[in-house]
């Protein structure tokens, strides 16, 4: 299973946990697939506890800086953004390991 995969299944199965979506519903989600604004589940309050459920399971760090709008627009934002926090973290660590 390719890296991508991984992160995909993972994200995935985070909105169904926190926002309790049916697993059929989110696997037929794509790039394009409206969050914010289009599922009531998805509140301000349960932001939150998304990218917090998404740090533990991905070990990453998500600042409130890199928060906005537009990374809960669609699907393919908060994937896009969650890959390139998993590679980040990656190379900070394989950095620190030399």
């Amino acid at each position: 299973m390719t890296e991508h995969n991984t992160i995909d299944e993972t994200v995935r199965a985070v909105l169904c946990d926190v926002l309790g979506l049916k697993a059929e519903d989110v696997a037929a989600f794509d790039a394009d697939t409206e969050l914010f604004g289009a599922l009531p589940e998805l509140d301000s309050m349960a932001v939150a506890g998304l990218l917090t459920e998404m740090e533990d399971r991905l070990g990453i760090i998500i600042e409130d800086d890199e928060v906005d709008g537009e990374l809960f627009e669609n699907y393919g934002n908060l994937l896009k953004f969650a890959e390139e926090k998993t590679a980040n973290a990656a190379t900070c660590a394989s950095d620190e390991e030399e």
